[in-house]
């Protein structure tokens, strides 16, 4: 995973944690504007959340910050 996509994921959880809850839930769209204006990041993001992890949809924030922290 790029830096640039794991900093992104790690400052949106936080925002959605902080906003929300720790039961607060998100897809990988969560990380990206409406319109598709980093294609290369969204693929790479949903290689992660999709044929990587096998994710749901839908999961807990602090469970996507949890896995990309554990990277490290």
């Amino acid at each position: 995973m790029t830096p640039s996509l794991r900093d992104k994921i790690i400052a949106v959880c936080d925002r959605k944690i902080a906003q929300k809850g720790p039961e607060v839930g998100l897809s990988f769209y969560a990380f990206f504007a409406n319109r598709n204006d980093d294609p290369e990041l969204l693929m790479e993001a949903a290689e992660w959340w999709i044929r990587t992890n096998r994710l749901d949809h839908f999961e807990k924030a602090a469970k996507i910050r949890a896995l990309v922290t554990a990277l490290d």
